[in-house]
């Protein structure tokens, strides 16, 4: 292998790179060089870069995309890679480009901890699942350190926020990344502290399968992800912590798939077009459990590219006579507002390039070939 693209752990020029926000390429390589398999953020951004054209395709799914063989970076964390050569690839042309980890196949649960001003939530959705009488003063919580301070004091624990044998990285907001590893095989699944659904507490995400974080040294337009202390690795996850996130739905049920279900009121909306119990009902909750499960994450899951699939889909059911279209229509919005209730402007958008695709091929589910 040439010596550029070597990976070694105990290269100073990475360790800096890790330290103060060097070259982009050589933290990419430490992050391989730990297991943890990497993809582009856009410059200066938090997200990934745009797929290319044939992946906007209405319709496009990243299961049978040629992309990732083909050394591109579309599908965002889908597309991360081990591969020395393609970071080299990525990175060496576009040292621009910033520095993400798959965390599910990272084996990676990261705790995002968030400082922004927001009002708080009624308190039952401080600390999920947990009961806060009224006679407690909670108007000091208002943040996820505090929120996430209390759980750990309630379970007589240190705060992951002071976990000083971990990883811990400071975002350019104020808030904290608190990397830990699993030590099994159990697939901790991503959520956001704002959920009214999966969350571990308000203001505190969790970045696991089905989502990403951006790498220590990475520079946005906001600042430098910076790491504290001199610790680098992330420690085994606290067994106190494994047991809140398995208490507040963080594994997927026993045999069960791990998205969540329909919104009650699509369901409703696609059941009324042909009864409860048929192969078109079937397809609808599929696709559109993809994008209901999106709510467990704020960014990193692939709404976009979700939604698109399941509005071609729904495309197809109505040109193919199983649904009407605003029935159709009416399932898809109401499934996009729960998983992302901000962006109903960009739903709508998405709902109609995709449907208006998807009716030029139409399908009739359960029938023989």
């Amino acid at each position: 292998m040439p010596a550029d693209l070597r990976v070694s752990s105990s290269d100073s020029t990475v360790e800096a790179s890790v330290a103060a926000g060097r070259p982009p390429l050589a933290l990419a390589r430490w992050c391989i060089s730990h297991g943890w398999p990497v993809h582009p953020l856009a410059p200066g951004r938090k997200t990934p870069p745009a797929n290319c054209s044939e992946c906007r395709e209405p319709g496009h799914s990243h299961r049978t995309c040629p992309c990732r063989a083909a050394g591109r970076w579309c599908h965002g964390f889908h597309a991360a890679t081990l591969d020395a050569a393609r970071v080299h690839q990525w990175w060496g042309a576009r040292p621009q480009m910033g520095v993400a980890v798959a965390c599910g196949p990272a084996n990676l649960v990261v705790i995002d901890i968030d400082a922004h001003p927001q009002a708080q939530p009624p308190r039952n959705r401080l600390l999920p699942g947990i009961e806060i009488s009224d006679d407690i003063d909670v108007s000091a919580m208002t943040t996820g350190f505090h929120t996430l301070a209390v759980l750990a004091a309630l379970r007589g624990q240190k705060s992951p926020a002071e976990d000083t044998t971990t990883l811990r990285v400071r975002t350019p907001s104020g808030g904290l990344h608190v990397w830990y590893r699993t030590t099994d095989a159990r697939r901790w699944q991503s959520s956001s502290g704002s959920s009214t659904t999966r969350a571990l507490a308000w203001q505190t995400d969790v970045r696991a399968d089905g989502g990403y974080i951006i790498a220590p040294g990475t520079t946005t337009a906001a600042g430098v992800y910076t790491p504290l202390g001199t610790v680098r690795t992330p420690a085994p996850l606290p067994e106190w912590l494994a047991l809140e996130l398995q208490r507040t739905q963080h594994l997927p049920a026993a045999h069960v798939p791990a998205p969540r279900p329909v919104p009650g009121r699509a369901r409703q909306a696609v059941a009324a077009a042909r009864g409860g119990d048929n192969p078109v009902l079937a397809v609808l909750t599929t696709v559109l459990a993809e994008v209901a499960d999106c709510a467990g994450t704020t960014e990193g899951a692939g709404f976009s590219e979700k939604l698109n699939r399941a509005a071609y889909t729904v495309g197809g059911l109505v040109a193919g006579g199983h649904l009407t279209e605003n029935d159709a229509h009416d399932a898809l919005l109401e499934t996009a507002r729960h998983a992302r209730p901000a962006q109903e402007r960009r739903a709508e958008a998405i709902i109609r390039s995709g449907m208006t695709a998807g009716a030029r091929r139409p399908l009739h589910p359960g029938s023989r070939p």
